[in-house]
């Protein structure tokens, strides 16, 4: 003890040191020294612990050991690595008093389906806390509130924030732990504006694995063209400029970037470590708790540790981070990598062991000391978030992230009238002035729209439906709502009888599209005439405002119970021109499809009903085996059943229309009327739809009220003037 006695003699007192670090901070710019938040300084000194439990106010006899021990620890440490800087091991609460950091660690599950999986904690403490910086980023705090108080107020810096995720992971039945560390100015102040929104990221595509021909052939070598030769060296000279340009745009770009940041590597940060092997984790990784993002340990992002704790021990890193956190060992159990504070097993801790000054005596009692004591539980009352504070987790109702070229914005539910939850806008350049693109996303309608996508560039809007709808819409992309301006509809098709699954429609075309059709139909492409001047489309029908249909064609597959030659590939109904054309399939070694033409015979007036049959009038390639195919009965009796289907098509496409016509119609007065759906498990929206029934029922009963009044005074009305007579 006497080597340690001399030590603390040497060493600066706090005060010192305080000092020098703000020396340091003051020749810095403040923008480079500091994170500047946004949001207005909270007087954490303002708050009322008044009404707080004893345990937050005073410490036992057990935690009072326990702090003895932290405090003996903390001086081998420092004999020991005179180098480290101070651990973070007994701040203060909120009340002033002295408490171990593990024990600030308070294990609790919560009742909602969400927080039994880490995305669903990490998520909510993300997003119900607001983010303080420290007060000097090369220092933890002086202080580590509850976790009960950082939730009352929801505002907490990167510590207050990592022992809220832990707590929770660890009620939930994760190996997760604390984290005392360093990492980059970007993830310590949650600046995201030079990341890629996760909305955006396109998941990594799998590398096509070519395989090597060991029986490639070497041809010789071809006589080269000295003209050729002169045009590749003018290629290279014009490459050449092109890349000094680029270089010149690189050199830009440079100047563009931030600067690098003069405390990199020194700024303290907190986040959350999850071990694998609990609850199935595959890998160990960190959660950066300002974001809710899990990051591979390997992450260059994380700059080193000091020490890591849980609720039940502390543990101190070994282990060299001049590469980071990308070569640190995470087994526990090494003590060469983790020096642990109280031994579970039956050996002690290294840093007692290796004390010089020590006798065997102590060492033994400090043995028995470590074998016999147990972590106290936690002072932290239970955390508890009711249902409303869970459904509204965003302290200001909304939050708003910044990324590259894009802004995220995030709603509660129920929070917009239209159900709007989501919205995420791209932009063209880095300053976020030109928009691109918004995506919206939506929930508890009851039209059943989840997501809209609006693209400037082209001024389409793409609506997309959930399962259910009345239309069976699934998606709609249009530029306005009024009709024949261009629309696209895709249907749940296996809903739907014909199988229909896509329909465009402009003003002089329709497309349709098909799929698990018994006669195999696929696609049907409409051509419209002009209407005639007299005629108007708002407010009409389709059948009274019908645009003149010039020409119907389908697209068949393939029918392999069938012969090609029987089978139609392609058949269309010319219905102005009166010509009708079927197109066979091919077989496998034939070039030129069948084809059968029935034309419309010239100087002959058309009767309704009548078909007329000629060798005029048709027009075949047929090169059939069949002799059946060549007989004129066949083709008569098909033109017959042509003729019928095309009158039946004909209908079809006017349906069409007028679904087309009552889709936009239903989209219309759905837009107009927004309706969101209420769930009996929504704690708030229950509540406030109970209060307006009861509101509806209590104006009711007065409404019947002043009618029966009014009722009773005409009865006496009625029977004064018959007494009078």
């Amino acid at each position: 003890m006497e080597a340690v006695e001399e030590k603390e003699e040497v060493e600066q007192p706090p005060d010192v040191i305080s000092l020098n670090i703000s020396d340091f901070l003051d020749e810095l710019d403040v923008e480079e020294a500091s994170v500047i938040s946004n949001e207005t300084d909270f007087d954490w000194s303002s708050i009322d612990t008044s009404n707080l439990p004893s345990s937050y106010k005073t410490n036992s006899r057990q935690e009072k050991k326990l702090l003895q021990l932290a405090d003996h620890f903390l001086q081998q440490y420092s004999h020991l690595c005179p180098d480290r800087k101070l651990l973070f091991i007994h701040p203060l609460n909120e009340c002033g008093v002295q408490k171990f950091v593990s024990t600030t660690v308070r294990p609790t599950l919560l009742p909602y389906p969400d927080m039994y999986y880490w995305s669903g904690c990490a998520s909510f403490v993300s997003n119900y806390l607001i983010m303080e910086p420290l007060k000097c980023p090369m220092t933890p705090p002086s202080s580590l509130y509850s976790p009960t108080t950082i939730v009352k107020y929801q505002r907490g810096n990167c510590f207050d924030f990592s022992v809220l995720l832990c707590s929770l992971l660890v009620g939930a039945g994760y190996d997760a732990y604390c984290v005392h560390g360093y990492a980059t100015l970007e993830m310590c102040s949650l600046d995201q504006t030079q990341e890629v929104c996760p909305r955006l990221k396109k998941p990594p595509e799998e590398p096509v694995k070519e395989d090597p021909n060991k029986y490639r052939i070497k041809y010789p070598l071809e006589p080269k063209s000295q003209f050729e030769l002169q045009q590749k060296a003018k290629e290279e000279e014009e490459a050449k400029s092109t890349q000094e340009e680029e270089r010149e745009e690189e050199v830009v770009e440079e100047v563009e970037k931030p600067k690098q940041d003069p405390l990199h590597g020194l700024r303290v940060h907190a986040w959350v470590l999850v071990l694998s092997g609990k609850r199935k984790v595959p890998e160990t990784f960190f959660i950066n708790p300002f974001t809710g993002n899990s990051h591979s340990t390997k992450d260059e992002c994380f700059l080193g540790i000091e020490s890591i704790w849980n609720d039940k021990n502390y543990w101190v890193n070994m282990q060299d981070c001049r590469k980071g956190c990308k070569d640190l060992s995470f087994d526990l159990s090494n003590h060469f990598y983790w020096e642990v504070m109280f031994p579970e097993s039956n050996e002690a801790s290294q840093l007692s062991t290796e004390s010089p000054k020590d006798s065997t005596d102590d060492m033994q009692e400090k043995k028995k000391i470590g074998r016999s004591f147990e972590m106290p539980l936690s002072w932290v009352d239970r955390i508890k978030v009711s249902c409303k504070e869970y459904e509204n987790p965003f302290p200001r109702g909304k939050k708003v992230i910044l990324y590259d070229k894009a802004k995220q914005e995030k709603w509660a539910a129920y929070a917009n009238a239209d159900g709007l939850v989501e919205r995420l806008t791209v932009y063209a350049d880095s300053d976020r002035t030109e928009e691109l693109e918004v995506k919206e996303w939506f929930e508890h309608r009851k039209d059943l729209l989840y997501m809209r996508e609006v693209n400037h560039q082209t001024q389409l809007i793409t609506d997309h439906f959930n399962p259910g709808h009345p239309l069976l819409l699934k998606a709609h992309t249009y530029t306005s709502l009024e009709p024949e301006t261009g629309h696209t509809v895709e249907f749940y098709h296996k809903a739907r009888v014909d199988g229909l699954w896509k329909r465009s429609e402009t003003a002089t075309e329709m497309t349709e599209y098909f799929e698990e059709r018994e006669d195999l139909l696929h696609k049907r492409h409409i051509k419209f005439g002009e209407r005639d001047q007299g005629m108007e489309m708002a407010g009409g029908t389709a059948e009274a405002n019908a645009r003149p249909i010039v020409q119907i064609k389908e697209y068949f597959h393939r029918n392999p119970r069938k012969p090609a030659d029987e089978d139609v590939e392609e058949r269309v109904f010319k219905v102005i021109d009166d010509v009708i054309q079927l197109t066979y399939h091919l077989e496998i070694y034939d070039i030129i499809p069948s084809k059968v033409v029935f034309a419309r015979v010239i100087g002959r007036e058309k009767r309704e009903g009548e078909i007329f049959l000629s060798r005029e009038n048709t027009v075949k390639y047929q090169p059939w085996s069949s002799e059946k195919h060549k007989n004129m009965r066949y083709l008569y009796n098909l033109l017959w059943e042509l003729r019928a289907e095309q009158k039946d098509l004909k209908q079809l496409v006017r349906d069409s229309e007028a679904e087309m016509l009552n889709i936009l119609a239903v989209r219309e007065n759905e837009e107009a009327n927004i309706r969101l759906t209420v769930s009996i498990y929504t704690t708030a929206q229950r509540d406030q739809r109970i209060a307006t029934l009861l509101e509806e029922e209590q104006s009711s009963l007065e409404k019947k009220s002043q009618q029966t009044e009014g009722e009773d005074e005409s009865v006496t009305q009625h029977t004064a003037t018959n007494s009078t007579m």
